[in-house]
């Protein structure tokens, strides 16, 4: 009987190794940098906002953007940001201004998203594209 006990205690002590039992998940270390972009806020069916014509990702803080970040985020792009965990923003002042986004970037498909940190306006209207140069 003794002998059966100390097993069943063997196992047990085996599986909770490190302080983790077989059932529980490994934590995450993986650390996910905040970043600057700059785009023209839409709003699109279902209450779902996304960043258009948005810069290329910036290394950034979480906070509000410097006076340098502000000017250097000026340029249009290519890029489009589903905009998530935007409850305490009032996106819907912002609709179709040009603004300077920050957040933790996720990466997804077709759509990469923003878990956003900071809204900040740079213009109340975002900049017409130039026309297409014929020939």
């Amino acid at each position: 009987m003794r002998t059966a006990a100390l097993t069943v205690a063997g196992v047990f002590a085996a599986a909770t190794v490190g302080g983790v039992t077989a059932t529980q998940a490994p934590k995450t270390t993986e650390k996910i940098d905040p970043v600057a972009v700059v785009g023209c806020l839409k709003e699109e069916a279902g209450s779902v906002w996304k960043l258009v014509e948005a810069s290329d990702p910036v290394p950034s803080t979480a906070n509000a953007p410097t006076p340098k970040e502000l000017a250097e985020l000026d340029k249009p792009g290519r890029n489009e940001f589903h905009l998530v965990g935007i409850s305490i923003f009032n996106l819907p002042a912002h609709r179709d201004h040009w603004l300077v986004v920050k957040g933790l970037p996720i990466g997804a498909t077709p759509v990469s998203r923003l878990n956003v940190t900071s809204v900040t306006m740079k213009a109340d209207r975002c900049p017409t594209a130039p026309p297409p140069k014929m020939g």
